[in-house]
């Protein structure tokens, strides 16, 4: 349900040619300002009602307004009676509710050139709009409306199976995708486990009543952010005390994600293999997985320049070395909020894929063997920093960076702090980062022609 898109990503230039004669430091002129924002100028405001639902926003000013509902309600809450569902109510968000039909909300949204999304990752689901400031009445009604007054009437849920199947078509056209999902399936027993996409046997075997149940379990005051860019907090607050104290209690508690390591092969006639070898690193939020960061990015992450060649990269160094063929390699990393995987990833042809993956380990434990300089932790760093705060420049890194602490921790750390955080991390701690690696048990995930690729008790 998609209106003009590209609103919030209005050029800075164009947004400051507007205002020369004024100080960017400033508001526009005209425009009225909270008591609480008079003062305080780019700071990010955060609130926790009673009811445990958090409001956090950033009056940044721009003309256009971005607002999202996050709720702990990712497909590691599924359970085996309902798997699959959360990748339904991704494509529900267009049905018609108890306060608007799938036509006024597409007609309502588009008619102001705003956009209403909705996404999900194993943690969390997010329901966004984006609109012009003058037009945030118009739309919050929707905004409302498809988080908490859902129907999910029988007949509308049965006709989503198609898109189903056109989605899992797509996904599986994508083969890094695949190795990531398999990895995570391998990697875990329970929760982290779930795939971001509904699994065969539930393919049309998703009614209205595991909709029903499963937003009742899950979407209550207590599991709830509203977040806003471009929106004073009185009024994001006030939206939150008169709208989304629907259901009062924490919900459904999810289960500890247990990690087990293991493998999974998925063969094909591609000539190009792809492989994922990790092993359970440390929870998000945590200073280990802050060590995990910048061991990442020591290792190499990837390119940082456009047809780059990352030649700061161990990984690639290493690699190099080995195989004359075509390859790529970089560090894998994910957090989530009771755990993590760290590893190595690897693209390379059918009869190297041995040789790449045993000399990308190999870096691995040179690192952990104490081969990193004081120079590669401070470009390591450096590269971290740099991804992170330009991930911030976007509305969309914004509110999700936002969204994500305040469901996490209910406050907000500044990206100052994350910088010094950054800055704190020792030669010692990427070692040990590296050493729970190397002494961890596996998991491993590969796709492709797998005849020379060695299985997880092999490397």
């Amino acid at each position: 349900m998609k209106g003009i898109r590209g609103i919030s990503q209005l050029s800075r230039r164009f947004y400051a040619a507007s205002r020369t004669s004024q100080s960017l430091a400033q508001p526009l002129s005209g425009l009225k300002l909270s008591p609480v924002a008079v003062h305080s100028y780019q700071d990010v405001h955060m609130t926790r009602l009673p009811s445990g639902l958090v409001i956090a926003s950033l009056e940044n000013y721009s003309p256009a307004s971005k607002i999202g509902v996050f709720i702990k309600a990712g497909c590691r809450y599924e359970t085996a009676d309902n798997q699959g569902v959360t990748h339904l109510l991704r494509l529900a968000s267009s049905l018609t509710t108890k306060g608007a039909s799938a036509f006024k909300i597409c007609r309502g949204v588009e008619a102001v050139g705003g956009s209403l999304s909705v996404t999900s990752s194993r943690e969390n689901m997010i329901y966004t709009i984006d609109c012009l400031r003058d037009d945030i009445d118009t739309v919050m009604e929707y905004l409302i409306n498809v988080t908490t007054a859902q129907e999910f009437r029988p007949w509308e849920v049965t006709d989503l199976t198609p898109r189903v199947k056109m989605d899992k078509a797509q996904a599986a056209q994508n083969t890094q995708l695949g190795v990531v999902e398999g990895l995570h399936d391998a990697a875990y027993k329970n929760a982290l486990c779930n795939s971001l996409y509904c699994p065969d046997h539930m393919v049309g075997n998703i009614k209205s009543e595991h909709l029903h149940q499963f937003v009742q379990n899950n979407f209550t005051s207590a599991r709830m952010a509203l977040v806003g860019l471009g929106v004073d907090h009185t009024i994001l607050k006030q939206v939150g005390e008169q709208f989304l104290n629907i259901r009062s209690g924490a919900g459904t508690t999810g289960a500890k994600a247990q990690y087990r390591g293991g493998e999974i092969r998925l063969p094909s006639t591609s000539s190009m293999v792809h492989s994922a070898v990790v092993s359970q690193s440390a929870a998000a939020g945590t200073s280990e997985a802050l060590a995990f960061s910048v061991l990442q990015h020591v290792l190499g992450a990837g390119l940082h320049v456009k047809r780059g060649s990352c030649i700061t990269s161990k990984l690639v160094q290493g690699v190099a070395k080995a195989t004359a063929d075509p390859f790529d390699v970089s560090a894998f990393n994910a957090s989530y909020s009771d755990s993590g995987l760290f590893g190595v990833y690897t693209i390379s042809q059918a009869a190297a894929a041995g040789d790449v993956i045993k000399a990308a380990l190999a870096q691995v434990k040179a690192v952990a063997d104490g081969g990193v300089t004081a120079a590669d932790l401070t470009r390591a760093k450096a590269q971290l920093k740099g991804q992170f705060l330009m991930s911030l420049e976007t509305s969309e890194g914004l509110l999700d960076d936002m969204g994500s602490q305040a469901l996490a921790n209910g406050s907000y750390c500044s990206p100052e702090e994350i910088s010094k955080n950054i800055d704190n991390v020792s030669l010692t701690d990427v070692a040990n980062a590296a050493k729970k690696f190397v002494s961890g048990k596996k998991t491993m995930a590969s796709s492709g022609n797998l005849i020379k690729t060695p299985f997880v008790d092999e490397i």
